[in-house]
This record gives structure tokens, C-alpha cells and sequence, in this order.
């Protein structure tokens, strides 16, 4: 009976181990994603929402989904993207972004963007705001982005977003 218990200790023990070990890997997908060139477009008088870019980079060999983001600088952020709708550019709330495997997810002025709605503070030229962006398995980075003013950006980076249709 001894040998059993013994047996029966050391299974557990081991699908314990390996339990825990399997989690540890799932539970790095955000050390897996790079962020590079993160801003937040300054806010023009009386918006009540802004977007922040960044390109997200993929280091592992599995796709990783964006599933949702949240700032100190909003009270509501949400993943969005443009459609062209008829001629009319129109923004769409989406449940993910898909990073692919080995490759990156550009988040620009026109595409694809976190929304922030209702800001808790007016975020201008020159401040940072945290953006905390949360991966499929429950894992999560945080990151500092810069506010760039719209003036400076240019070309197609400085489209208004009070002009376009939300929904």
C-alpha cells in the first residue's frame, strides 16, 4: 500500500509541475508583444475622445489577440477600427486585434486604434498617459505613451475624429 501512495504522491506531484509550468508559459503573451512608436493624439478644444497608435511586434511562433485596453487618461477605452462605408469613413468598436505569429499590428490614424472616450484629464503636447493592454490568456503590459500634438503630425495622421460617424 505504501508503494501505491507513493506512486499515486508522485503523479500528482508531476501533473502539478507540469500544470503550473504550462501556465507560466500561457501567461507570458505579454512579454512576447514589443511595442514601438506608442502617442496619444493630443485632444483639440471640446473633443471628448482621442485615439493612441503604436505598432504591436510579435516575438512568439503563436498568433496573440489584443482583447482589450484601459488608461488612467479615460473613463471608457475601446479597440476600433475604420470602414469605409459608401465613401463615409465611419469608426467600429472590434473585440480584438489579431497580432500574427513572428509578425506586427499597426495601430494608425485611419485603422485600427484604441479609443479614448470621456478623458479624465485633457491630455496635451508633451504630457504621458498609461495604457494598460490586455492579451488573450489574461496577461497584460503596461505601457507609458506620449501625447503628440495633431499640428505636428500631418498628412493623414491629423484626421479629425469629431468628423467622422461613430458607432
Amino acid at each position: 500500500m505504501n508503494n501505491t501512495l507513493n506512486k499515486t504522491l508522485f503523479s500528482l506531484t508531476l501533473g502539478m509541475i507540469s500544470a503550473l509550468s504550462t501556465t507560466h508559459i500561457l501567461a507570458n503573451q505579454a512579454d512576447a508583444i514589443q511595442i514601438s512608436d506608442p502617442f496619444i493624439r493630443e485632444m483639440p478644444p471640446g473633443a471628448f475622445a482621442t485615439a493612441s497608435f503604436m505598432t504591436l511586434n510579435n516575438q512568439s511562433d503563436a498568433p496573440i489577440k489584443l482583447m482589450k485596453a484601459s488608461s488612467n487618461a479615460a473613463q471608457t477605452v475601446e479597440l476600433h477600427t475604420h470602414t469605409n462605408d459608401n465613401g463615409v469613413m465611419q469608426m467600429r468598436q472590434v473585440s480584438f486585434f489579431n497580432i500574427p505569429a513572428k509578425g506586427q499590428t499597426q495601430l494608425k490614424p485611419g485603422g485600427n486604434h484604441i479609443m479614448l472616450l470621456s478623458p479624465t484629464k485633457k491630455l496635451v503636447a508633451g504630457q504621458k498617459a498609461t495604457i494598460t493592454l490586455t492579451f488573450d490568456d489574461g496577461s497584460s503590459k503596461q505601457i507609458q505613451v506620449p501625447v503628440k500634438s495633431v499640428m505636428n503630425m500631418g498628412g493623414s495622421n491629423s484626421m479629425d475624429h469629431s468628423k467622422h460617424q461613430h458607432h
